[in-house]
């Protein structure tokens, strides 16, 4: 049944199953209740609203004038069997979109597509638009090439709407430049909000560490004091069995303490190391912001020395950045892709984070729902799931504490060799119960839910505006250079040969035709 899958009880009454737990409400139906499927976030309200088709009920028996059975109106008719819990796991929201079919035909499978598929999708977007580009640029040149009118011979008239093509690609240019600005603005922003996220599982890892170390040191702490000074302390006692039953107790209470702290180190042997995830996503983060920094400086150089062809009209140099512009601008097209890709399925999962990641981090860990919930929710609608080894660890530390009071009031006048096992039990004491205060605090949910919380804003608000400034990088890099390999070609197809000007002085000694005439004047003397 849904409810067991889920980790919810569904308790039948009368025939009716309820759903009780986490993401399960009733809802009622002409008085009866039904279980319902609730994912905030996703749009789910039950799996008969999802597949009408395959829950709806079968028709009732009738009379042979159509009048319905009387005895079939009391029955109650169960719904089939739901699919199981992996046929309803959140689905990222453009996978329904792209890939819609009726009811009737989902039934077997709600899902047709993976979000892998859908984001693979997206990207293939990019895919397409690069193609749709290369085909537009290459159809456009063969048109400039084949369809020109034939120029007269030695005719310098330079062609109509020269200027207008030189500009044009200036204009697209100084478009990519502006492009180039808002990349490294976003490449920014992303590396900004991946560094939040490190940093908030560093933390993170650093009170799980901690809670590890002090309930080690205190369970250490009391087996020590439980073998040498209440051992002592019992075998100086002896003679006053009233005293040896409190050291005993004193022990009973201690070795109660320890294994009560044992089960607050809830992370121990846990397979998921927060230090770990940080540090691999710390090294993606680094060689994608140099990656990202290298194609904007890339295509920075190919725009100013664009520029410069254009500007001194150096043929070879136009044709060589047109060549490295037609590069990048796959390479735009490429990041585009990735970019349109990771953004969709980022804000997906922030739309709504927690239930991903609490069924994320229970497959990972095989921690209960009840810990993780408690943490990455924090609120008052869900219990310390320590609460009652704490109170029972208190207690015991104040019966402790009462006990060796006791025993120093009535033993250590008449067995001053007491004193001594009772001074070191004091101090122990007073270590694990200041051990104690710092594991309340740290097992309180505000801590790591802040750093939840700041992992959230970095990924969910930094890092997504990067991509989004990315992606805006990426389009009008994909727009600029696209126009600016349509009017290269006929750019320098308007530059004059190297014979055809000469900027130098007629006067200047150094003037080629200066020189020349010398050299014809000498060999005529």
């Amino acid at each position: 049944p849904l409810g067991s899958v889920l980790g919810c009880s569904c308790e039948s009454g009368a025939g009716i199953g309820e759903l009780r737990g986490r993401g399960g409400v009733p809802e009622k139906r002409g008085g009866d209740e039904c279980c319902v499927l609730s994912y905030l976030g996703h749009g789910w309200h039950s799996p008969e609203q999802l597949f009408p088709a395959c829950f709806s009920p079968p028709p009732l028996p009738t009379h042979g004038d159509g009048r319905p059975l009387a005895h079939s109106l009391a029955v109650t008719q169960r719904p089939p069997p739901t699919p199981p819990l992996h046929r309803l796991r959140p689905r990222p929201r453009l996978t329904p979109a792209l890939a819609r079919r009726p009811p009737e035909a989902a039934c077997g499978d709600p899902w047709p597509q993976s979000p892998p598929e859908a984001l693979l999708l997206v990207a293939a977007l990019a895919g397409l638009g690069l193609g749709l580009s290369l085909i537009f640029i290459a159809v456009y040149l063969i048109r400039f090439c084949c369809c020109r009118p034939p120029e007269p011979p030695g005719s310098k008239i330079p062609s109509p709407g020269g200027g207008c093509v030189t500009w044009s690609c200036i204009v697209a240019l100084l478009a990519g430049c502006t492009g180039i600005g808002i990349g490294f603005y976003g490449n920014s922003e992303t590396s900004d909000g991946v560094s939040q996220l490190s940093s908030a599982l560093l933390h993170a890892n650093h009170t799980l560490s901690t809670i590890d170390h002090l309930v080690l040191e205190t369970v250490e702490r009391l087996g020590e004091a439980v073998r040498t000074e209440l051992t002592t302390l019992e075998e100086v006692l002896e003679p006053r069995t009233e005293l040896v039953a409190a050291a005993r107790g004193a022990r009973r209470q201690a070795e109660a303490v320890a294994q009560q702290l044992q089960g607050l180190a809830f992370w121990q042997g846990v397979p998921l190391s927060p230090l770990q995830v940080a540090e691999d996503v710390s090294f993606v983060e680094e060689y994608r912001w140099l990656a990202y920094v290298l194609l904007l400086l890339l295509e920075l150089l190919v725009c100013l020395f664009t520029l410069l062809g254009l500007a001194k009209q150096s043929k070879w140099l136009v044709i060589v950045m047109t060549v490295m512009s037609l590069l990048v601008l796959v390479l735009s097209w490429g990041s585009m892709g990735l970019e349109a890709a990771t953004a969709v399925g980022l804000s997906d999962f922030c739309s709504n984070p927690d239930p991903y990641v609490l069924n994320l981090t229970q497959e990972e860990t095989g921690l209960s729902s009840d810990i993780l919930s408690y943490y990455f929710l924090c609120n008052q609608a869900v219990s310390n799931p320590f609460q009652q080894r704490l109170t029972l660890s208190q207690r015991a530390l104040a019966n402790i504490h009462s006990q060796l009071l006791g025993l120093e009031r009535e033993a250590v006048p008449q067995f001053p060799s007491a004193q001594k096992p009772l001074l070191s039990l004091e101090e122990t004491l007073n270590v694990t119960e200041g051990n104690f205060h710092q594991l309340v605090a740290l097992l309180h949910c505000r801590g790591l839910h802040k750093d939840y919380g700041a992992a959230l804003r970095g990924l969910c608000e930094d890092a997504l505006e990067g991509l989004l400034f990315l992606l805006l990088f990426s389009l009008l890099s994909a727009g600029a250079l696209a126009t600016a390999l349509c009017s290269l070609p006929r750019a320098w197809a308007l530059f004059p040969p190297s014979d055809d000007y000469d900027d130098t002085d007629d006067d200047d000694p150094f003037n080629p035709q200066e020189s020349k005439r010398f050299v014809q004047w000498q060999s005529s003397i």
